[in-house]
């Protein structure tokens, strides 16, 4: 008779109580083709078992696995962006009107400031001085001019940067401006001239009223009419009224 062969010894290379660990060590020990087993408890750890001879080679597998692995999975970052404070580029935006005002002074047309800067339609029309539709803004007529345009205008930009971010806030806000100047410009023809914040003032009333209709996904009907129709009170009850009230820039610039 044969004797039974005993069976070969095995020895343990890793336990751990985490079974997902165990389960990740096992696949390592698949990949390289080593023969292993689980032995697993009721009340304890879990253990793998491998031959004897494998015996270095595993325990090396897993130590290289370990190492490699060390700072795995990465700490959970949050790269949640928070907005920036809106307070201080409305500051400095409404505090560069007021001081261009105390450089400017009132409206005067033989200063400088305002031959130069004016958003003057012949200027623009006739010799291409498309940086009147900027410069224009910064001038006003007088200091309740300047102090109304600061006082609604730092209200308003304070919200709309809040949706919009700083950079893009700004950048749409003038540029929405310079092109209702524009605007006004081709429909007034020759010989207008317009200055003063309120056109980027109505500007601003014109995207906040895009914004919620965008935000709500308004379709065509009554609803959209309700951000439009609280734009164009904003024009009646703010932009329509005075001698010196430029209409057309205002509305442009809601538009």
């Amino acid at each position: 008779m044969e004797a039974a062969q005993s069976p070969e010894p095995e020895v343990i290379v890793f336990t751990s109580e985490d079974m997902m660990l165990v389960d990740t060590c096992s696949l390592v020990l698949s990949a390289r083709n080593i023969a292993h087993r689980i032995e697993r408890r009721d009340d304890g750890p879990a253990s793998i078992l491998v031959k004897y001879e494998t015996e270095q080679e595993a325990a090396s597998q897993l130590r290289t696995y370990f190492r490699e692995n060390r700072n795995w999975p990465p700490p959970i970052i949050d790269n949640q962006i928070q907005p920036l404070s809106t307070s201080l580029p409305v500051i400095l935006t409404m505090g560069a009107l007021a001081l261009f005002y105390y450089v400017t002074g009132p409206y005067d047309p033989e200063s400088i400031w305002f031959s130069a800067g004016a958003g003057n339609s012949s200027a623009v029309l006739r010799e291409g001085h498309y940086f009147r539709l900027v410069t224009a803004l910064c001038l006003h007529s007088d200091f309740s001019h300047l102090a109304g345009n600061v006082l609604i205008g730092g209200f308003l930009l304070h919200f709309y940067l809040q949706i919009s971010g700083t950079g893009i806030g700004l950048l749409s806000v003038l540029g929405a401006a310079a092109a209702g100047n524009y605007i006004n410009v081709l429909v007034h023809g020759p010989g207008h001239i317009s200055i003063g914040f309120s056109t980027a003032v109505f500007a601003m009333i014109g995207l906040l009223s895009a914004h919620q209709i965008i935000e709500h996904k308004r379709g065509f009907g009554i609803s959209m009419l309700v951000p439009l129709m609280a734009g164009a009170g904003l024009l009646a009850m703010l932009g329509s009224s005075g001698v010196r009230t430029d209409l057309g820039a205002h509305l442009f610039g809601l538009v």
